[in-house]
């Protein structure tokens, strides 16, 4: 069954779960991040600015969960976290294509998302889905960091 077919909108009753998924997919950001990257807290009070989208695996847990806002035409995903006992099947990139037809559907022309210049493995991941470095931010949250790092911004037209 595709992606589409069951990705869901998290409630409030799944905030431990999607934070612990998060935090899980996340560890690789210790080497340069202090701390979890969210908390059940945090994963509500996103909730009231915009959505989680969660495909459940088969424990019936999340297996992948990505955070999703639309403003004036445009839409953004953060914090795409795949549970590592099922990365590399394809999945956040069927949840990806899933999320920008959701926004294309809800009137977006366009699609944004922030990667941390750390990263390094993901500008190309994110290139080879079409996205194209269109400028950078700070990080939200500096005092979080054990060394600089800046946010790439990367964008697709939803044509």
């Amino acid at each position: 069954m595709p992606p589409s077919d069951r990705l869901r909108v998290a409630t409030v009753d799944d905030a431990p779960a999607v934070a612990r998924l998060i935090n899980l997919a996340f560890r690789v950001e210790n080497s340069f991040k202090a701390g979890e990257r969210t908390s059940p807290e945090g994963v509500v009070a996103l909730m009231s600015t915009g959505e989680f989208l969660v495909l459940d695996g088969s424990d019936g847990a999340p297996a992948v969960d990505v955070y999703v806002t639309r403003n004036n035409g445009r839409g953004y995903f953060g914090m795409l976290s795949v549970d590592p006992r099922v990365q590399g099947q394809g999945l956040a990139k069927q949840v990806i294509v899933e999320v920008e037809d959701r926004c294309r559907r809800q009137g977006c022309h366009s699609m944004d998302i922030y990667v941390v210049d750390l990263r390094t493995e993901l500008p190309g991941y994110y290139r080879r889905l079409g996205y194209v470095e269109s400028g950078t931010r700070d990080f939200p949250e500096p005092t979080e960091l054990t060394r600089p790092a800046r946010l790439i911004v990367m964008s697709k037209a939803l044509s």
